[in-house]
């Protein structure tokens, strides 16, 4: 048996003070790499000039492209600048919270469409098509949910969602989010499903049920899976597009009624880990699978970016250009919405705030509702796009 020295507390403390300083060393010399990663995505040589200013809507109309923004109806109602914003520059709009679960369905037995009725309304009075997000997800479920569904009665509120609520807009719906987020890669599942309650109390098959349903009650609906994390040359990025194309060709060799593919692309602005050649291939990938592309949930997080403003928007302006100019490339593409218009109001403020409290601004309008270099980089993307 070795002799084991007894270790001092002097000794200690010297060592646990050597591991602190090689520890923040560490951390040091990471902070510094990621800083000089952050400062080489900047090129203020970069030119984001417009010759002019059509509205967004228009520049994508002229490639057969639609372009849009989620809102919500307490946001158009009380901002007036906003609500004119929105019909010059959007042709299509999808409603941020109304038509998800939580607002539907206030108890059990009772459905109230009245946001998502107003928010149909406006769209059909100013010419812009409606989408619809979303008919299936693990969150945004009521809070009587946990506590009544159950592996037995599941079913039967699936059905009865999907079909009341498809059932009372159809013939408004561009396309419907039939089902939104139902990967996981971090739950290790052979067939890469998220551990969600509707998978637990329905197995697999319920993601096929949803477009069923959905697709007799509104058949002339575009029927989309919409998913997230997928942008980046990053191996769970690698791991979920693939578990993905797999969904999709299961799907569609079953016959299932899906159209669309939604890459929902919340963008971060300080990574560098942009694979365009990866990205056309997935893209394509999922086009030979006869569907359609949507780019449904579009923003580009900057709470990791440098403080001043020209810096910021610069780089957040180079990542909104570098993915849309990749993504556009692919001919399937038919849509690109962002997750907002303004920031004056985005999720992002709450979910990915900055740590020098300063606001974000992930969209492309400012607070003000003045276009950006964010809103350049979007028009020149689609004046560079191919026809579709």
């Amino acid at each position: 048996m070795p002799n084991r020295r007894l270790v001092t507390r002097r000794q200690a403390l010297w060592l646990s003070l050597g591991t602190l300083t090689s520890i923040g060393a560490i951390a040091t010399a990471k902070a510094g790499y990621e800083s000089h990663q952050i400062q080489s995505l900047d090129n203020s040589k970069r030119n984001f000039k417009l010759t002019t200013y059509t509205p967004l809507k228009k520049r994508a109309s002229a490639k057969g492209i639609i372009y849009g923004a989620a809102t919500r109806r307490d946001l158009l109602e009380s901002n007036p600048k906003l609500a004119s914003s929105f019909v010059q520059q959007c042709g299509i709009l999808v409603p941020e919270w109304e038509l998800k679960w939580n607002f539907l369905r206030p108890t059990p037995n009772r459905f109230d469409f009245t946001a998502g009725d107003w928010l149909a309304k406006f769209a059909r009075t100013h010419g812009i098509l409606f989408r619809g997000h979303t008919l299936v997800w693990h969150e945004a479920l009521p809070e009587w949910f946990e506590e009544v569904v159950n592996r037995q009665n599941a079913e039967k509120f699936l059905v009865e969602h999907i079909t009341t609520v498809t059932k009372h807009y159809a013939g408004q719906i561009h396309s419907w989010d039939v089902v939104n987020e139902a990967t996981k890669i971090d739950h290790k599942r052979s067939d890469g499903l998220r551990n969600s309650p509707w998978l637990e109390f329905l197995g697999p098959n319920y993601i096929e049920l949803a477009f069923r349903i959905a697709a007799e009650q509104d058949p002339k609906a575009m029927l989309v899976y919409n998913d997230t994390e997928l942008e980046y040359d990053i191996p769970k990025h690698e791991a979920k597009r693939g578990a993905i194309l797999k969904l999709l060709e299961r799907l569609k060799s079953r016959g299932t009624p899906i159209h669309g593919f939604g890459i929902q692309s919340h963008l971060y602005g300080h990574e560098t880990r942009f694979n365009p050649k990866k990205l056309r291939k997935f893209l394509a990938d999922v086009a030979s699978l006869d569907l359609k592309i949507l780019v449904t949930e579009l923003d580009v997080r900057d709470q990791n970016l440098p403080k001043d403003l020209k810096t910021r928007d610069r780089i957040v302006a180079a990542a909104y250009e570098d993915y849309l100019s990749a993504v556009l490339d692919e001919k399937a593409v038919i849509a690109v919405l962002n997750w907002g218009l303004s920031d004056s109001h985005t999720w992002l403020a709450q979910y990915a705030p900055r740590k020098d409290d300063a606001p974000v601004r992930p969209l492309p309008f400012d607070s003000n509702l003045k276009p950006k270099l964010a809103w350049n980089a979007i028009a020149r993307a689609f004046d560079q796009a191919s026809k579709r």
